[in-house]
């Protein structure tokens, strides 16, 4: 077993249930619920483990290999840290800690414009290997600077989001002041008091903020101007019109994540895409949308050999990988996992939480006598 293995957290499981006692509630509950009544955050996982997979044991078997190439670029794994908003709000410093262990382990790290980390600094971290996912601004000189700076630390893909034209409704996070704008309510200031930890890394590394999006906000804005100023200048709502003008600027790889239908994944394809992320925001958007799971085995019978096809939402093991690979992903994205390694186990968390991950999909791609990831689909039951 790996030097990075802690025996104490095997399992993402573990992680989460240690992140959950570090944490204040309101920064758990952020990071851990989906919206309206977390219907669909629940159907994303269970649906992939109705999943079942055939091992054939008597043949000949060279060992497995959890290694692939995504646009040009072999991986150690076939996974990646999906993009995630307000890192440092849930445990600070996580968006360095993440992109560190990413680099180390040779697996993507995407960064999202409204995490607490710039795109200078991620690029610095991954030598040049983070990819960066854009909330496209309303306006076109603040979306330009943004891919300029992208390009100009070698960002080698652009994820380019289409599944939040709206906030999701998420009822907890109203009771605990984290909506925009957001509050320090009375409970939130015990909560933290009763979490030491916590509090003394946020003391050290300060109050997070929306580190890319410094250079547009005005300076001494107040909680409710900042939420103001975040609803003028950014809007989600993707049309062809304002896809086509990142498209014929960006030279780079273009993905767009949180794909949910086959009319958006021939859209995608006529708007010269060259991957989607098959994706519900971790059941955060729609709650009563489908699993994750039920259009990408759709889209990927489909539109396999038109584009590439990877998918976030609801893994949380490897086995849990191995059934989406399976089911026709090339490659997928976890969010959530990563930040309950990070918030339980602080420095250490990203480095074991991709430990983990890496062990439980060997031992899986041994016990079927599965030598590739590409191979995953001819074990499907």
């Amino acid at each position: 077993m790996a030097q990075s293995f802690d025996t104490r957290y095997p399992s993402v499981d573990d992680l989460r249930n240690k992140a959950r006692k570090r944490i204040p509630r309101f920064a758990f509950e952020y990071l851990d619920g989906g919206c309206n009544e977390d219907i669909n955050i629940r159907r994303n996982t269970s649906e992939i483990r109705d999943i079942t997979l055939k091992p054939t044991y008597i043949k000949g078997f060279k060992g497995a290999s959890i290694k692939t190439t995504l646009f040009g670029e072999e991986y150690d794994a076939p996974f990646g840290v999906a993009p995630v908003g307000l890192q440092g709000l849930m445990w600070p410093n996580s968006p360095e800690i993440l992109a560190k262990a990413a680099n180390k382990h040779n697996v993507p790290f995407i960064l999202s414009t409204v995490t607490t980390m710039d795109i200078e600094r991620a690029s610095e971290l991954t030598e040049g290997k983070a990819w960066f996912q854009l909330y496209n601004p309303a306006e076109d000189a603040v979306r330009n600077d943004i891919l300029n700076r992208a390009e100009a630390a070698g960002c080698p893909v652009l994820v380019l989001l289409c599944d939040v034209p709206t906030f999701g409704y998420r009822p907890r996070d109203f009771k605990n002041g984290l909506a925009l704008p957001p509050k320090m309510t009375m409970a939130n200031i015990l909560q933290v008091l009763g979490k030491p930890s916590w509090a003394f890394q946020t003391l050290k590394h300060g109050i997070p903020t929306f580190e890319t999006l410094k250079p547009y906000t005005p300076e001494g804005l107040n909680l409710k101007q900042l939420g103001k100023f975040m609803d003028k200048t950014f809007s989600g709502r993707l049309n062809e019109e304002r896809i086509k003008p990142i498209r014929d600027k960006w030279k780079g790889k273009l993905v767009l994540k949180g794909v949910a239908s086959e009319e958006d994944t021939e859209q995608a394809i006529k708007l010269g895409f060259d991957g989607i992320i098959v994706s519900n925001h971790g059941g955060r958007q729609l709650d009563a949308g489908e699993s994750t799971i039920a259009p990408l085995t759709r889209i990927a019978e489909k539109y396999k050999d038109q584009i590439t096809i990877m998918m976030d939402s609801g893994m949380r093991s490897g086995p849990d990988m191995a059934r989406s690979l399976a089911r026709g992903a090339q490659f997928t994205f976890m969010g959530r996992s990563f930040m309950y390694g990070a918030a339980a186990m602080g420095n250490k968390g990203g480095d074991h939480t991709m430990t983990i991950l890496k062990v439980q999909l060997q031992q899986i791609m041994d016990q079927l006598c599965c030598e590739n990831i590409q191979d995953l689909h001819k074990h499907l039951i």
